[in-house]
């Protein structure tokens, strides 16, 4: 007796409810995605038949016709009778730890990433996938909730921590100072940056946003095209004197670009810098940016700071990197964390702004299995110690692409709403 009906399993039951479907293929020497071509359905549904006791509903397959062409998939391939007889019963607990044991072998077969314990969480490696037309039919709904769905103010999810952040840089765009802003990939950087655009140009805010292009920059040229600081001087020309031819040399260019500040400043205009990526910025830009923030023209600054950038931006403006200290003593830094505890407050969210309801998509179990599949151990060393520390990767970029999956082989198993099992195979499946 399985511990769990289907389609309510849960993660404690991801490996007692293992059929011997595995094995036999092993034995065999075949795989499930053979199987899966062989029987014309995915192989996240292979899975979820494997591992949950799952039967897609779909394409008029009952699951005693899938068992019919299972049992003859192996026989044709020359599984013994015997073991034939006890495909579909559950694995003993011995084939079951066997069966953890090989997966983790087989996931260390490269060794672990420098820094970590472990390769790459399998979430990190998925594609990115938009939802299916079969799922929107199944659910319901016009518009994919995950992708380009950012068309205002509305459509951004908020939370306390979101909300300081995105103050934080209204304030720094309208009042001055230097204001660093770090995120995981896929943290909602760029859709904070979006934010802050359209917040200037709805309220009418006198802000003049320069952007320098950031396209190819890297923090050296060895690896791409560095961001220098004529770069930069360039782009405030550009930025507050459109079509304004620029100075030839350095030095007078710089000086072009204080006197138009100053003349765009007298008539009561602000300007910000807004450098995205700012991760890739080289140590020297960097360091220059002090001077750009230093412009002023009396007591009254000329130029607001806001880079924006993943993880590695944080080790840069370290307040233990000497190269940078002018820039830290003067810059605030501000971190986006992870969703853990607004999961479900934010899948809420992005489903009502596509006229879905959370409970008609989502199980109860779904929310949990989310957090619990974007958890991963990394390893690090303090004060000459290794020490294992658990980090939460709930960000709305995994997330999405996460539940658009689970969504996906909703609809091709028929399944009504997406749970944990549903969550787990998203990870597992192709």
């Amino acid at each position: 007796m399985n511990p769990c009906k289907p389609l309510v399993a849960c993660a404690r039951c991801e490996v007692a409810t293992m059929m011997n479907l595995p094995q036999d293929l092993a034995m065999v020497q075949s795989n499930q995605a053979q199987l899966a071509r062989h029987l014309g359905i995915s192989r996240a549904s292979v899975t979820l038949i494997a591992k949950y006791h799952i039967w897609p509903t779909t394409r008029g397959l009952s699951e005693q016709l899938l068992r019919e062409r299972i049992s003859a998939f192996l026989k044709a391939k020359g599984l013994p009778a015997e073991r034939l007889a006890a495909t579909f019963d559950e694995a003993p607990a011995a084939a079951r730890a066997n069966a953890q044991l090989q997966a983790m072998a087989k996931a260390n077969t490269s060794g672990p990433q420098p820094g970590t314990t472990q390769e790459e969480d399998p979430f990190m490696l998925l594609r990115h996938h938009s939802l299916s037309s079969a799922a929107r039919q199944h659910f319901k709904v016009l518009r994919d909730p995950f992708v380009d769905e950012m068309n205002e103010d509305a459509d951004v999810f908020v939370t306390d921590d979101i909300r300081y952040v995105r103050a934080a840089m209204r304030h720094t765009a309208r009042h001055g100072g230097m204001l660093a802003v770090v995120a995981e990939s896929g943290g909602g950087k760029s859709t904070l940056r979006h934010d802050l655009i359209d917040w200037i140009n709805t309220t009418g805010e006198p802000i003049t946003v320069v952007e320098p292009y950031v396209v190819g920059m890297e923090d050296s040229h060895r690896k791409g095209r560095a961001l220098m600081a004529v770069d930069i001087t360039g782009a405030v020309i550009r930025a507050v004197s459109p079509g304004a031819s620029l100075r030839q040399s350095a030095q007078d260019r710089a000086a072009q670009m204080h006197n138009m500040l100053k003349a765009s400043a007298q008539v009561g205009r602000r300007h910000v810098l807004l450098i995205e990526e700012a991760h890739a910025l080289a140590v020297p830009t960097l360091k220059h940016l002090k001077r750009f923030y230093e412009l002023q023209d009396g007591f009254k600054k000329l130029l607001s700071i806001i880079i924006i950038g993943q993880t590695e931006l944080e080790k840069k403006l370290s307040e233990h990197n000497p190269e940078v200290r002018e820039v830290v003593q003067r810059c605030e830094l501000v971190k986006l964390p992870p969703l853990d505890n607004h999961v479900q407050a934010y899948l809420r969210h992005k489903l009502e702004r596509v006229g879905l309801q959370f409970d008609a998509v989502m199980a109860p179990d779904a929310v949990e299995a989310i957090r619990a599949t974007l958890r991963q151990a990394v390893a690090e060393t303090v004060r000459g110690q290794r020490q294992a520390r658990e980090q939460s990767l709930c960000y709305p970029l995994a997330i999405n692409n996460l539940v658009t999956r689970a969504m996906n082989q909703a609809a091709q198993i028929g399944a009504p709403r997406v749970n944990a099992a549903l969550i787990q195979a998203a990870v597992r499946g192709n």
